[in-house]
């Protein structure tokens, strides 16, 4: 649901004294956790963005110009105002295939639990894709060597590898075992995942909407920075959070929480949240400007009756390439609340 206004959540003072009141169970934090956060250092949505606020109303478009020299036209129309601000930002798949490879070697080498945190139920066209790569990364050997079959079947690990589970039910038994055997064998040289359902053996790679990072991650803070693992005890984990804008915060809670120990809801404060979200603004409303490039290229967000080129960037097949949008109205609002 995308709001028309900005969000405003503030704890009334009666639930928040309730609280106070019957603290819930709060896991404890050692100085010898192992436990911290993994983000991108470069090619991120974060660190591939360019900004623009309008002089005037336009209607502009989203276009490719490949290396081939043909033009395809990813977003036909988008109407502008004056004062507006756009952004063309896009994440490097290579950047980020890479940045899964070496924190997957890491967890393996430490011994550390590697748990993944996106959000891909809100950002349901860039985080499905950015979560399908970890499992990819993950079981690399796995679907090199099942690749034509994968492609045949159209397995869509962006749903998670249940899809995989299911489309490959139908096959021979024999056929079907050794798939799972060369699932199974990638676990050996890959660190230990963390689980969704320790009983019933469902990892943080079953579906992308089970792990949801502005749930886990405080879930994982309130366990005294533990995850579930699949003998079913709290293990300190690297919480992989690919996105560096939101994963910085998190980090900081993790260092606070190792020096001073666990939070104590008795006494601890509360934070106003004031959601810069009207008119569809930032990414969240940019989803149907939000695109996974075809072949290496040229994105340009292109004024239609002039053809001035706004903002361009060079990007690579696989990367996801979008157009946030925010309105000047919701800024002043923002700014007020």
């Amino acid at each position: 649901v995308l709001r028309e206004g900005n969000s405003d959540r503030r704890a009334p003072k009666a639930v928040k004294e309730y609280a106070r009141k019957h603290p819930h169970s709060m896991g404890e934090w050692s100085m010898a956790s192992r436990t911290h956060v993994a983000t991108m250092k470069n090619g991120d949505f974060y660190h591939g963005e360019k900004s623009l606020t309008l002089d005037r109303a336009r209607k502009v478009k989203m276009v490719l110009e490949t290396k081939r020299g043909e033009t395809l036209v990813l977003k036909p129309e988008v109407a502008l105002d004056e004062g507006d601000i756009i952004d063309s930002m896009f994440m490097s798949k290579k950047a980020l295939c890479d940045f899964y490879e070496a924190q997957m070697q890491d967890a393996y080498e430490t011994g550390v639990m590697f748990s993944l945190h996106v959000k891909a139920t809100m950002m349901k066209v860039s985080h499905p894709i950015v979560f399908g790569h970890a499992v990819k990364t993950f079981y690399k050997d796995a679907f090199a060597k099942h690749k034509e079959l994968f492609d045949e079947l159209g397995v869509n690990v962006n749903n998670g590898l249940s899809d995989l589970y299911s489309k490959i039910e139908s096959l021979p038994a024999t056929q079907h075992e050794e798939i799972i055997r060369d699932l199974h064998a990638c676990h050996e040289h890959r660190p230990e995942l963390a689980m969704v359902d320790s009983a019933r053996g469902i990892t943080n790679f079953h579906s992308p909407s089970d792990v949801i990072v502005d749930a886990s991650m405080p879930a994982m803070i309130r366990a005294g920075g533990k995850m579930y693992g699949a003998d079913g005890k709290l293990k300190d984990t690297k919480a992989v959070n690919p996105e560096s804008t939101f994963s910085r915060i998190y980090q900081e809670i993790i260092n606070w929480c190792k020096t001073h120990g666990q939070f104590d809801p008795t006494t601890m404060g509360t934070v106003p949240n004031v959601g810069l979200m009207a008119q569809q603004a930032e990414e969240y409303g940019s989803h149907d400007k939000t695109f996974e490039i075809p072949e290496d290229g040229v994105a340009n967000i292109v004024d239609i009756d002039t053809d001035e080129v706004l903002l361009t960037q060079n990007v690579e097949t696989g990367d996801i390439w979008r157009m946030p949008v925010v309105k000047d109205a919701p800024i002043r609002d923002w700014v007020k609340l």
